[in-house]
């Protein structure tokens, strides 16, 4: 494995994609918000020909900022990881090479219904940490509870149109007065019921496909690490990159 150093350095020199996540995307910031930063690298072809392989995410090196190596994103994004598909369907992006306009092209092929396992039942996961919250301490992590409806919100509404987008719109003084623990934890759940089974409901008849596009995506993957081994072929290049 890569020193943290090197794995930095994949950051900083192969970035293809980069933008901000978080709560200045959702369009639920206020003055305290952190700036969530998410990005994409491609390590070169020549790095997976040794024993010891390129990092498969790293950490940094700026604050509050994690990225992945491509096929690792691409990967995670097949799967509908809910925090993958909201990175790449960020409307703050700070980066974009041609091979990230590539990937935010391919958007619609990590899309299928698939959404609804992953989200909601990550949902579900953290409505059991919420409800253990008010059992020990009496009340939730409020910033958690809002994020737990916007995240349903999305799904719901994703599995309806067919679109993802993160932005809450109209909702963000609605979401932002649960955060602030202005709306009680039973009204917290029962909106978190209504939620989950008009997502559930959506499902069946949503425009997303059964599946995700897996083809296409591997016909990038595999021609992104065509044009990275050729240009490492290059007099010179292969020693910029060991």
């Amino acid at each position: 494995m890569p020193s943290s150093a090197a794995g930095h350095a994949l950051v900083t020199g192969h970035t293809v994609y980069a933008c901000v996540t978080g709560s200045r995307a959702f369009g639920l910031a206020t003055d305290a918000s952190d700036t969530d930063r998410r990005g994409v690298y491609l390590a070169p072809t020549p790095l997976f020909w040794r024993f010891d392989k390129p990092p498969t995410h790293v950490e940094g090196p700026r604050e509050e900022e994690f990225s992945w190596e491509l096929e690792r994103f691409c990967d995670l994004a097949l799967r509908a990881n809910p925090n993958i598909l909201e990175c790449l369907h960020s409307p703050l992006v700070e980066h974009a090479d041609a091979t990230g306009r590539e990937l935010l092209a391919l958007r619609g092929a990590f899309l299928s219904r698939q959404v609804h396992r992953t989200f909601v039942g990550y949902a579900a996961g953290q409505l059991k940490k919420l409800e253990a919250d008010v059992r020990q301490y009496g009340a939730p992590r409020w910033k958690h509870a809002m994020h737990l409806l916007r995240l349903l919100r999305t799904a719901r509404d994703l599995l309806r149109t067919g679109v993802l987008t993160p932005d809450v719109g109209a909702a963000r003084e609605e979401l932002l007065a649960v955060k602030r623990g202005e709306v009680p934890w039973s009204e917290v759940e029962r909106r978190t019921a209504v939620l989950a089974e008009q997502a559930t409901a959506a499902e069946p008849g949503s425009p997303l496909p059964p599946e995700p596009d897996r083809r296409r995506v591997e016909d990038f993957l595999h021609r992104t690490r065509r044009a990275s081994a050729l240009r490492c072929a290059e007099p010179g290049a292969y020693d910029e990159v060991v």
